[in-house]
């Protein structure tokens, strides 16, 4: 059943939780430069994460493990620029939080600092409790990242479905219930069984952001490239394109060839 929309002039993490109280669903999208930003905010989305999969899309890179600190503040500098509605969250990268909770406050604050962004995510639950504690402690927002967490995908070695075996979905649902009580404001479920994710969603107060976890959660992500159609060689299961946006790209960059060699562009009225 639908539920009414409120009109939120600014989102907050305190408009995600009223969200959540309202049934209303949570709306997330990637983006990482002013251009893009300035679409995806004006269309209504409620949420913009500043992803490390920026390495993938934007750099190339097979895994989100190479993207640094100081890419990660370009990107997400430049989302900011462009914002004037949604929430902008910017991913942590790898190496920045996992092994000293002093390192990842001083990440979580040159991010603020020198971007604009709103709030941080961090990958994993029980591991890097106390990063995230000291990071909350100064004042700053986090979000939690649970299941399938693409930085740890060399200790997976796969990015099939987690949280199948019931010690791991007994885990998940402990690292949810913890990342809720010692203050995050929302968590994302990557990759896991729709059932567990429902669960989950059920069972903390904050929102739950699903990928790839069924439509029981209070929200959903995808990355924009994979959803408008800029990526062509990705289709996981939980992926809707909706748009091909690869091949009306190509189709009108090799119009625009032709018509260059054919003299055909510019026309006498596409010239001073």
């Amino acid at each position: 059943m639908s539920v009414a929309k409120k009109d939120y002039k600014r989102i907050t993490t305190k408009t995600l939780i009223e969200m959540k109280e309202n049934g209303e669903k949570i709306s997330m999208l990637t983006a990482y430069d002013y251009t893009m930003a300035k679409i995806v905010d004006s269309s209504g989305v409620d949420v913009i994460l500043v992803g490390d999969s920026a390495s993938n899309v934007m750099a190339g890179h097979e895994t989100t493990l190479p993207i640094t600190l100081d890419q990660m503040i370009y990107h997400a500098s430049s989302v900011i620029r462009a914002v004037q509605r949604a929430l902008v969250v910017v991913d942590l990268p790898f190496g920045s939080y996992q092994s000293d909770p002093k390192e990842a406050l001083r990440s979580a604050i040159r991010i603020m600092k020198e971007s604009g962004g709103h709030a941080v995510k961090l990958e994993g639950g029980s591991e890097i409790k106390d990063s995230i504690k000291r990071i909350l402690h100064a004042g700053i927002p986090v979000m939690g990242h649970l299941g399938l967490t693409p930085q740890s995908i060399y200790k997976f070695g796969t990015y099939t479905v987690r949280a199948k075996e019931d010690a791991e979905a007994e885990k998940l649902m402990e690292d949810a219930k913890m990342l809720e009580r010692i203050g995050c404001f929302a968590i994302v479920l990557e990759k896991i069984p729709a059932a567990l994710a429902e669960k989950v969603a059920k069972s903390v107060s904050i929102p739950v952001i699903g990928i790839g976890a069924g439509n029981g959660v209070d929200g959903q992500v995808l990355v924009l490239h994979d959803m408008i159609g800029m990526t062509h060689e990705f289709s996981p299961r939980f992926l809707r394109r909706y748009m091909n946006l690869y091949e009306d790209m190509t189709t009108a960059i090799s119009q625009y060839v032709t018509d260059v060699k054919a003299v055909d562009f510019p026309n006498e009225t596409e010239q001073y």
